[in-house]
């Protein structure tokens, strides 16, 4: 087939078609509102940067057992960085211990611990919560604490401690580095290959 022939085909094939008159799409006047899993999505991403622990429910949590294991793990996080952290195999830098705190407390408590360990850029922590056999509902604290981390962005994954640690009564939680430590890093392997 030569290009003439093609023309004339294509011509013939479009003879009966007319053009639109209008070409413009009118815009909908229905305000577009967010759906809730855009919402919860929104709300997961607060950073500890934030100083309102507001955005951290206190009416609502997915309800563990006292005895459950806990395992978050951020989409990015290695394998083996997330199996040395489930196996305790990273020295714990510091510790908090929530026993005795009212739910608002521990909730405050949480981001002053975990805002003040990434300014001293520590990385691998320990929340102890407690497994909460006597609280009613049995694990409140221990529930809320699990929610809570996982919409804490800084928070890169956790689990429940080994035994000689707490068990499924603490957390071990490990956060992103702090920006002074990315920076400090990214010019040691600029070093190395340059």
């Amino acid at each position: 087939m030569n290009g003439n022939n093609d023309t004339d085909l294509f011509r013939e094939m479009m003879a009966d078609v007319a053009p639109m008159s209008n070409d413009i799409v009118e815009p909908e006047a229905k305000a577009h509102k967010p759906s809730e899993a855009q919402l919860a999505r929104q709300l997961a991403a607060q950073s500890l940067n934030e100083g309102d622990p507001e955005y951290l429910s206190l009416e609502f949590a997915r309800m563990l057992k006292p005895d459950d294991i806990i395992a978050f793990k951020r989409p990015g996080v290695q394998d083996g960085v997330y199996r040395k952290l489930r196996l305790g195999k990273y020295d714990i830098q510091a510790r908090l211990d929530l026993h005795k705190f009212s739910l608002k407390d521990a909730r405050t408590e949480i981001l002053k611990f975990l805002k003040q360990c990434q300014k001293m850029d520590i990385r691998t922590v320990i929340i102890v919560h407690g497994k909460g056999e006597r609280s009613t509902p049995p694990a409140k604290l221990k529930s809320f604490v699990s929610q809570w981390l996982e919409q804490i962005t800084d928070v890169m994954c956790f689990h429940s401690a080994q035994r000689h640690q707490g068990g499924t009564g603490a957390l071990y939680v490990l956060l992103k580095k702090s920006q002074d430590k990315k920076l400090e890093n990214r010019e040691r392997h600029l070093h190395r290959t340059g």
